[in-house]
């Protein structure tokens, strides 16, 4: 188990966790991997994700320590994108459960974020309400790859926002995918592919993406609507649902 120095006096409730896990919190995801939202003993508000078994090459891989698991790189990640200055929840701990040696559960936990909106709220958006979000999505994401810091999974759940009277807020989750390195106009607008809502919403991300970091605008939205229309048909024939119209 790995635990952030700061709460180091939480340690002996995690070694706990594991076992405690199902009883605790609130679930706020189920699916292959299942995300709680618990308090811990000192009142902090956490997120604990248990990670599932993966199949046997990966349980192998990460295993033997050929490659990080899901939970080791989501904890080690956050640094490195604070001292950037891109917001992430602060890490608390990483468990490990093994068997024989072979990595079975695993558990992430976090601070859990003050911000209360995900981009799937503009799933059915009408125009005229998402514009100047829109825009600030484009800065956001923009700012990120100039930091040299690209989110391999930037699916609308995974990018968190308020507004208040300073303007508008974000902060990333779900950053086990990173890469780090300079980030290309192709790479860039690939990576806006996956935001849920109208078309035009897309779009307007992409301009305000490309007018951030200097690119031509129509080149940067071309690039951006083949990359969405290649990533949502696929996401369609392997028997998915999306719940907003996809306009292709």
């Amino acid at each position: 188990m790995l635990v952030n120095p700061k709460y180091e006096h939480l340690r002996g409730w995690l070694e706990k966790l594991p076992e405690e896990f199902e009883r605790l919190g609130e679930v706020i995801y189920d699916k292959r991997n299942q995300l709680r939202v618990i308090e811990a003993p000192d009142g902090t508000l956490v997120n604990a994700k248990r990670y599932c078994k993966t199949h046997a090459v990966n349980r192998v891989v990460y295993s033997l320590g050929i490659r990080k698991p899901k939970g080791l790189r989501a904890f080690l990640y956050p640094a490195r994108l604070l001292e950037r200055g891109i917001d992430t929840p602060e890490p608390i701990a990483y468990i490990e459960r093994r068997h024989c040696g072979l990595l079975g559960l695993s558990y992430f936990v976090s601070v859990q974020s003050p911000l209360g909106h995900t981009l799937y709220e503009l799933s059915h958006a009408e125009e005229g309400t998402y514009e100047e979000l829109a825009e600030a999505v484009g800065h956001f994401i923009a700012m990120m790859h100039e930091r040299e810091v690209q989110h391999l999974d930037l699916s609308p759940g995974n990018i968190l926002w308020d507004k208040d009277e300073q303007g508008y807020h974000f902060a990333v989750v779900d950053i086990n995918r990173m890469r780090f390195g300079k980030v290309s106009m192709e790479q860039g607008c690939s990576t806006l592919c996956r935001l849920w809502g109208p078309k035009r919403l897309t779009e307007l991300v992409a301009r305000s993406y490309a007018r951030e970091r200097g690119f031509d605008e129509e080149q940067a939205v071309t690039r951006t609507m083949q990359a969405r229309t290649a990533y949502w048909t696929r996401y369609l024939h392997r028997g998915h649902t999306i719940d907003f119209p996809l306009e292709l």
